[in-house]
């Protein structure tokens, strides 16, 4: 017999809507909450922006993997920050069980709904554009997807909508 993984798992680029998709998620499933960048700033006492600035993106990394992997739950809808799928080992872990949902949005859509790059707390190199991140983001983004969700022109609770029903369909 089959287990099925009882955490949905999202990944994607910053605005791609992780969080707020979470939270619809999560009422409409019965689930509970996380958020990983928000435990991440609740380790470190401190926002994201500024282990960035202090420590550098790669510390944030470094951080955000050490959270993922500590990560136990069940029945969770789990939204992490936009770099958690440069983590093989962090990847692999949220895998057992939970299903991963990529949230796929074009570049116009995300510039679109980000305003504040340089000082959104982002584990980038601080030379490394938008566009850039987003493409090297992309491919790792397919590889660990179980589903991917194409987000543009859609609303949060859409996207939601549409997540529940392809799950079905897995099931």
């Amino acid at each position: 017999m089959r287990r099925t993984k009882s955490n949905i798992v999202l990944i994607g680029m910053p605005g791609s809507g992780k969080s707020t998709v979470g939270i619809i998620l999560a009422k409409m499933t019965s689930k509970d909450f996380i958020d990983t960048d928000i435990l991440i700033q609740l380790r470190e006492g401190r926002p994201l922006q500024d282990i960035v600035n202090n420590d550098g993106h790669m510390v944030l990394r470094k951080i955000e993997k050490d959270v993922l992997l500590s990560v136990d739950c069940k029945n969770h809808i789990i939204a992490t920050g936009g770099s958690a799928a440069y983590s093989r080992s962090a990847m692999s872990h949220l895998k057992k069980d939970g299903i991963v949902i990529f949230l796929d949005a074009t570049m116009n859509t995300l510039q679109s709904r980000i305003h504040n790059y340089e000082t959104r707390g982002l584990a980038k190199r601080p030379d490394q554009t938008f566009a850039d991140l987003f493409s090297e983001r992309l491919a790792l983004y397919l590889r660990y997807a179980d589903i991917t969700i194409k987000s543009d022109n859609l609303t949060q609770e859409e996207v939601s909508l549409k997540i529940l029903n392809e799950l079905k369909k897995k099931q």
